[in-house]
């Protein structure tokens, strides 16, 4: 064999290692962590540090280190972690997601810098946090559930769950369950603690959203990984499918509806173009596993493969089927979106119409006690109007109840609004026209 043969076929097997390398870059640098933007209302933009500034964030977007959040005067966000926990941020609220990675003994390490405005943190105690605010650090390595806010004058920390210490420019204060501390920005040595939490606005808000993920995430399926499991068990349900195994699948489609039809490109840095499903329940299916076309069902997930991050969600190839193709942008950065919002239509702002094959678009998590009756009803009929009450005001703390009435017959069904989304009405009509 010539020298100059093999020289060839060495530069050929650096290629071939370096593609590789490119195309699994979370694989690459086994420190990286993404977590996902779990809900989104109002006007929130993302900067994923790719030289653009700040854009217009959406639902299901990753987040990697160096990210930075900002909510505008409508703005609501909320960032779920690997293991469930999240943070909630109001509205004219900014923040920095400094560090996402792993320590060496593989513990994940999240450190967050809150610049401005107010923030809830309902962490669960699995992995470690660490948030900057004014001139105070929290660090948790336990679980927690507190509101932080801060500006120019001053910072304020309200702990509703669990012990949290702050440790600043006066040293170390422990701030117990049910208690509050204030820290004076123009006199670093100056903090008071008090007994009572004042409430704010946005405290309903945050306890709905932390009674969703408490109600539905369970029956994780061997899953290690908690975030997104909330809205799979809301908005789908698994079965085991004979030669395929336990699968799942998304309320109101059919053998048409196509998995890969409504979402986005998002470009970030290190990792080139990643999937971001349109759907409120599209981050596990899109990032693990695998979609698969089953005869007289359609599309569902298979989950599994939790050792590999996709950037691009995976299907197998069938005659049967063909989905959206799934190929990345090239030569832009910007986010391009790709389908049209799915088959949800609304006439108006009291009246959303639910097709079959929507797979829960247009429905806010949490608005509707029972969707799979809702489901069987679309499935039956091959559509539903549901009727949304207001969504939730920062003036507001009570909670609504609604029923679900199908062809006439009413049941009265509690019906909480997580995520800012009151109680609904529910009827379901005949044959579209």
């Amino acid at each position: 064999m010539s020298t100059r043969f093999v020289s060839a076929l060495g530069l050929v097997l650096l290629a071939a290692v370096a593609c590789a390398l490119v195309a699994l870059p979370a694989l690459a640098d086994s420190q990286a962590r993404i977590v996902r933007l779990s809900d989104v209302h109002g006007n929130v933009q993302i900067d994923k540090n790719t030289g653009l500034g700040f854009e217009n964030a959406f639902l299901n977007l990753p987040i990697t280190q160096g990210t930075q959040i900002k909510t505008l005067a409508n703005g609501r966000v909320e960032v779920e972690f690997e293991d469930g926990s999240s943070l909630r941020l109001t509205p004219n609220s900014t923040i920095r997601f400094s560090t996402l990675g792993l320590s060496d003994s593989g513990k994940r390490i999240s450190v967050v810098d809150l610049a401005e405005g107010m923030a809830y943190v309902n962490w669960l105690g699995k992995d470690d946090l660490s948030l900057d605010f004014s001139r105070e650090k929290i660090e948790l390595d336990r679980a927690a559930h507190f509101r932080v806010d801060t500006s120019t004058e001053a910072a304020n920390l309200a702990v509703f769950k669990g012990d949290v210490q702050v440790e600043g420019p006066s040293g170390k204060l422990v701030v117990e369950k049910k208690k509050t501390a204030t820290f004076d920005a123009a006199n670093e040595d100056k903090s008071t603690l008090a007994s009572k939490i004042v409430e704010a606005p946005f405290d309903e808000w945050d306890k709905e959203a932390g009674s969703y993920h408490d109600q539905y995430a369970k029956n994780s399926n061997s899953s290690p990984y908690g975030y997104g499991l909330s809205d799979l068990n809301y908005y789908g349900a698994y079965s085991n499918v004979p030669g395929y195994g336990m699968m799942w699948q998304p309320y109101f489609t059919g053998v048409g509806w196509d998995p890969f039809m409504d979402g986005a490109w998002g470009w970030y840095p290190g990792y080139g173009y990643m999937f971001a499903s349109a759907y409120p329940w599209g981050w596990l299916p899109y990032r693990y596993g695998n979609w698969a076309f089953v005869p007289a069902l359609g599309w569902m997930w298979q989950p599994g493969a939790w050792n590999t991050w996709l950037t691009v969600p995976h299907y197998t190839a069938t005659t049967l089927a063909t989905p959206h193709p799934l190929v990345p942008p090239t030569g832009v950065v910007k986010t391009v979106a790709v389908g049209k919002a799915g088959a949800v239509t609304s006439s108006t702002g009291f009246r959303t119409v639910v097709h079959s094959g929507s797979a829960g678009l247009g429905i806010a998590r949490g608005s509707v006690s029972n969707l799979g009756h809702l489901n069987h009803e679309v499935g039956r009929t091959g559509f539903a109007e549901l009727h949304p009450a207001p969504q939730f005001g920062a003036t507001s703390g009570a909670r609504n109840s609604g029923d679900i009435a199908a062809h006439g017959t009413a049941s009265a069904s509690s019906v909480s609004h997580a995520s800012g989304s009151s109680t609904g009405h529910v009827s379901s009509s005949g044959p579209h026209r």
